[in-house]
């Protein structure tokens, strides 16, 4: 059975209180769970990815229930996902993607209480200390405006050049203060992930 050779996992809780002057009650909250993994394909070209399809369905449960558990809420409290890879300078592209897209899905809703829309993503290359923004989508209705986001976080001694940064974040709330329109959450139906 493969398993991820993690060398390190971050989490990271956020917490807005204030924006331009205007008290946010409660306070809208972002967790990131980040592994710093081995790349096992780094250097190589490899035709079969598997092997990081099967880490990314280990690490959507995982680093989802440490979302979850950072902001302290029920998985049903959950309110918006992402995803994002790091890749490490001897990885490539095509490396994130096989964590991120083909299993991780499925597992991470489980943590999350349904999970109907697709979870918004992100990857790239770069050295160590990159930044990567995790993109953030409301979880069961991709119309949702006020749910658009994003959380920049980053390792400062990772990605090693064999290694890859995987993050997941995951809400509580949507972006302080929305006011530009849209779908609102009270309005969700919840059934084909757009609504």
């Amino acid at each position: 059975m493969t398993h991820a050779n993690i060398r390190k996992i971050v989490t990271v809780v956020e917490e807005i209180h204030t924006e331009m002057g205007q008290k946010i009650v409660p306070p809208t909250r972002r967790a990131a769970a980040i592994a710093v993994i081995e790349n096992p394909f780094a250097g190589v070209y490899q035709e079969d990815l598997e092997e990081l399809m099967i880490i990314g369905a280990e690490l959507g449960a995982l680093l989802g229930k440490r979302c979850v558990e950072a902001l302290g809420i029920k998985p049903a409290e959950a309110q918006s996902y992402g995803k994002a890879a790091l890749i490490g300078e001897n990885g490539e592209l095509e490396h994130g993607a096989a964590l991120l897209h083909p299993r991780m899905g499925a597992p991470l809703r489980l943590e999350v209480e349904k999970g109907a829309a697709l979870i918004p993503s992100s990857k790239k290359r770069g050295p160590m200390g990159t930044a990567l923004d995790i993109p953030l989508g409301h979880k069961d209705a991709s119309y949702v405006q006020s749910h658009f986001d994003g959380m920049e976080v980053r390792v400062n001694d990772a990605p090693r050049a064999n290694e890859i940064v995987v993050a997941i974040a995951i809400t509580d709330s949507g972006r302080p203060l929305p006011r530009v329109g849209g779908l609102k959450s009270s309005e969700i139906k919840g059934e084909d992930g757009l609504r």
